[in-house]
């Protein structure tokens, strides 16, 4: 194939000239040194927590979710030396339907709670897509007030992993958080579903946040978070919304009363509230403390968060075994071949998962 000068007799005589291109500076700066990280030992974690330090609190919660197997052991160790310090705070739990306001909620009572001398902690847990492993986090970019106040701090947990995997770990930051000097601690959670039933387990108080005039306020809502919850907010009882507010109060009022008795011996309480406006924020504060100190003195406080340490032993133990499980690597090489084995109707569901645990049973004997 000709080239195209020389069909159209340009090879000697041609105006076209191509310069040559100017040489690109580098994109990274050749002077540029990245200087090695300092890393913190177990003593210098303990001593900036305890002394409040934000950034220390924030590297040893990073540590304490990260899942590489050589932090694990330091994290364990600086949660265990936190424990004794730990325990002192008001665990309350936030969930509610997506668009319900629980971050306008959150950040205007927030700011009550702090503005009535306590150290406020937020710690969200997000469930991430079982596609991506994403999730949106954004939480500290809805609570500008709150960010910058100093004696709050908001951390969204990371999403990858399972639910179950989450919540210790958000559990695990709690402990963290109170050895800080935080205490009140807020575990928010979105929507409606099975992170609601991890929250309970962790917090001594579990409040629904619900809208008004959004067509019917009990639909949607789960019987089980109905059941969970000690308290209802019906949020958005903004100028010339208080009178749906007000219909919604008697809907979830009649609801509560269907239910049996709580084990905690204290009959929820519906409260209607304006994140906006900042009206109601105060009631429901001393509804909290009201509940709190009737628990207390009942001693359902005390029993509730020992068999939560309970509950959480156990889980830990269930999420250790799954993890060594799946990382085993006689199951590891079996595991896609069992799969195409069920899936093509050569073995059943049960007895593809009883050779593979006896898979692994056996390689631990070794």
């Amino acid at each position: 194939m000709k080239h195209y000068e020389e069909i159209h007799g340009l090879e000697h005589d041609t105006a076209l000239k191509v310069n040559a291109g100017i040489e690109q500076p580098p994109i990274v700066n050749p002077y540029f040194q990245r200087r090695k990280r300092h890393t913190l030992t177990t003593d210098e974690y303990i001593e900036g927590i305890l002394a409040g330090n934000i950034t220390i609190l924030s590297q040893a919660i990073t540590l304490v979710e990260s899942l590489r197997p050589e932090h694990y052991a330091q994290a364990q160790e600086i949660i265990e030396r936190c424990l004794p310090y730990s325990g002192r705070s008001v665990r309350i739990g936030i969930t509610g339907v997506p668009g319900a306001g629980k971050s306008t909620f959150i950040e205007a009572i927030g700011t009550l709670v702090t503005n009535l001398g306590h150290k406020l902690s937020v710690l969200a847990i997000d469930p991430s897509s079982e596609r991506s492993g994403g999730s949106i986090l954004g939480d500290k970019t809805r609570m500008e007030t709150l960010v910058h106040n100093p004696s709050a701090f908001i951390r969204p947990s990371p999403s990858a992993g399972s639910l179950g995997g989450v919540a210790r770990k958000t559990r695990e930051t709690v402990i963290l958080c109170e050895a800080a000097g935080f205490d009140v601690i807020f575990i928010e959670t979105v929507g409606v579903g099975q992170s609601e039933t991890a929250v309970h387990s962790m917090v001594d108080l579990f409040l629904l946040i619900q809208i008004a005039g959004a067509g019917d306020e009990l639909q949607g809502i789960k019987r089980g978070i109905m059941e969970m919850a000690d308290m209802v907010a019906i949020n958005k009882s903004d100028s010339g919304n208080q009178q749906r507010a007000a219909l919604a109060k008697s809907h979830f009022v009649n609801a509560l009363n269907l239910f049996p008795m709580p084990e905690s011996g204290w009959k929820p309480q519906v409260y209607t509230c304006s994140a906006i406006e900042g009206t109601g924020l105060p009631e429901i504060w001393n509804g909290i403390e009201d509940f709190l100190k009737f628990t207390k003195q009942n001693g359902y406080y005390r029993t509730n968060r020992n068999r939560q340490s309970k509950y959480w032993m156990y889980e830990t133990i269930n999420e250790a075994l799954k993890e060594s499980f799946y990382q085993n690597p006689e199951v590891e090489s079996r595991l896609k071949e069992y799969e195409q084995q069920v899936l093509a109707d050569q073995k059943s569901s049960f007895v593809a998962a009883r050779e593979l645990l006896n898979l692994y049973f056996a390689h631990v004997k070794e």
